[in-house]
């Protein structure tokens, strides 16, 4: 069984950073396909970005040049540097994982972006 435990959110002024940090358990996530979604009030879940087993990555257009995703496989953590960040970035961020035919997310963590 996969759990994803999300950490690193919080408040931050616009133009400055925080990591996310996704902590998976269970095997095989050196083979898993991983991303970063978020959710802002009244909207609908989006994806942020994704990064294959084999590291290559994609972004939304509104995080291009201000996030990075990258992954650790020996730890089995995948991560969200997240750069330059607007009031628009504030949601509740959440990891999935995807194995073997099936997907898993994580519980999210808030990020606040005051103006």
């Amino acid at each position: 069984q996969v759990r994803l435990v999300e950490s690193g959110g919080g408040l931050v002024q616009a133009g400055g950073s925080l990591r996310l940090s996704c902590a998976a358990s269970g095997s095989g996530f050196s083979i898993a396909a991983m991303a970063w979604y978020r959710q802002a009030p009244g909207k609908l879940r989006e994806l942020v970005a994704t990064i294959s087993s084999g590291g290559s990555t994609n972004y939304a257009d509104s995080v291009k040049g201000r996030f990075t995703v990258s992954r650790d496989n020996a730890k089995s953590t995948v991560y969200l540097q997240m750069n330059s960040l607007k009031p628009e970035d504030t949601a509740v961020y959440y990891c999935k994982e995807c194995i073997f035919g099936s997907c898993y997310w994580g519980q999210g963590t808030q990020v606040t972006v005051s103006s």
